[in-house]
């Protein structure tokens, strides 16, 4: 059932989801110059980003029911569409509050149409190599706050911040869309490939399936490593900072978590293909929640860089196999909707880590609680993870092609 044409694919979600996933975190960039353009205040600009996360989580699982009947090309064009309108109209925003509104819920919307139905298209396309087709789409992901964020930053040298988010606007129309156009739904969809994985139980509905306890302990998992890993990631440069190490020292120690999650978005997916992603998830787990807690011990600029490519190469390595193992439990037919229920929910535990992390520095006047309390969420994301059932009769996949 592997098709050349996979790889089309692949590529396309990588490059769609670059784009997207930066020209969001690329507020970053345009906070201290719209701030001090327009009055508004820090916290109320990245209230937008908190809305983002939540109406992303949403997005996803209606998009990936969307998926699932009408194909993902259509769904992906769309995103692609409302992402440069949402940026542009967010660049004309008179309002702290239009902006919150139309860079929260439009560019959120936007985004969840791109991660969700992407992943869950590719795990479709492969059989022998899906875990590492998965997690290529997912690094391309990760290299976004490597390319956007700076173009982004070189923009708002030459140009006022609403010029800079506009010209992204445009540059995202140019990309996604001939991306967008070359999306096609998986042959197991279109031909009925005899031998595609998880294709019996022709008797599984939705509604079954989110039921299911494959389900629940895929989604409890996501949520747990999610929770687990979103506080130490937003608040390591405030951490180290605290710590005493120089303010750029603190942000390239961020620089190389994310270096290192790259790094394991492709180790991960090759050992997923090779041991089975299941077993690998736990294991990746087992080492972010390990990293998570040695962050506590911490002081010296190497002990944080050791910490973090540690810590970057698991979580890295894991969000990807989330899909494999969601595509070795449910037919193609109703996968879009699967994952896209599962990273909603796990959008809760990415939403839970940066408010958690504020409040107890707030409460306690340092981050080592974080931490600590990252470390033991990380345990319990291993625990549920080591309850993942068994494949039923009904979906139990082909065999691996030689």
């Amino acid at each position: 059932m592997e098709r050349s044409y996979g790889w089309v694919i692949v590529g396309a979600g990588a490059l769609m989801g670059c784009v997207a996933i930066g020209s969001l975190f690329s507020l970053a960039v345009f906070l201290q110059p719209m701030s001090d353009a327009t009055g508004w205040s820090r916290t109320g600009i990245a209230g937008a980003m908190t809305i983002d996360f939540l109406v992303m989580g949403v997005a996803a699982f209606g998009w990936g029911m969307l998926t699932d009947r009408f194909g993902p090309r259509i769904v992906v064009l769309s995103g692609a569409i409302l992402l440069g309108l949402g940026l542009a109209l967010a660049s004309r925003a008179t309002s702290l509050l239009e902006f919150q509104i139309i860079y929260g819920v439009v560019v959120g919307v936007a985004v969840g149409a791109v991660f969700a139905p992407m992943i869950a298209t590719v795990t479709g396309w492969f059989d022998k190599h899906r875990s590492l087709a998965v997690s290529l789409v997912s690094a391309g992901m990760g290299v976004a706050p490597m390319t956007i964020a700076p173009f982004a930053s070189w923009l708002i040298q030459s140009h006022d911040w609403r010029t800079a988010q506009l010209i992204i606007a445009v540059g995202a129309w140019i990309l996604l869309i001939p991306a967008a156009l070359l999306v096609r739904r998986a042959p197991t969809m279109e031909e009925g490939a005899p031998g595609a994985p998880a294709e019996g139980g022709e008797g599984l509905t939705v509604g079954k399936a989110l039921r299911t306890p494959q389900f629940i302990v895929l989604s409890i998992t996501f949520f747990f490593c999610c929770a687990a890993h979103s506080g130490p990631i937003f608040h390591v440069v405030s951490y180290a900072m605290a710590c005493g190490l120089p303010a750029m020292t603190a942000v390239t120690i961020y620089s190389a978590e994310g270096i290192a999650g790259l790094a394991g978005r492709l180790l991960f997916g090759v050992l997923g293909d090779r041991f089975g992603a299941r077993r690998i998830v736990v294991l990746g787990l087992m080492v972010q929640a390990v990293g998570a807690g040695a962050y506590y011990f911490a002081r010296s600029a190497g002990e944080f860089y050791a910490v973090a490519i540690l810590f970057g190469m698991a979580y890295g390595g894991v969000m990807p196999l989330y899909a494999v193992i969601a595509r070795e439990y449910f037919p193609m037919r109703i996968m879009g909707t699967v994952f896209g229920g599962a990273a909603m929910i796990s959008s809760l535990g990415m939403a839970l880590g940066p408010v958690a992390g504020g409040w107890l520095f707030d409460h306690f006047g340092g981050y080592g609680l974080l931490y600590v309390g990252s470390f033991g969420v990380g345990l319990a994301a291993v625990a549920v993870a080591l309850a993942f059932p068994p494949l039923p009769a009904r979906l139990q996949p082909a065999a691996q092609p030689a």
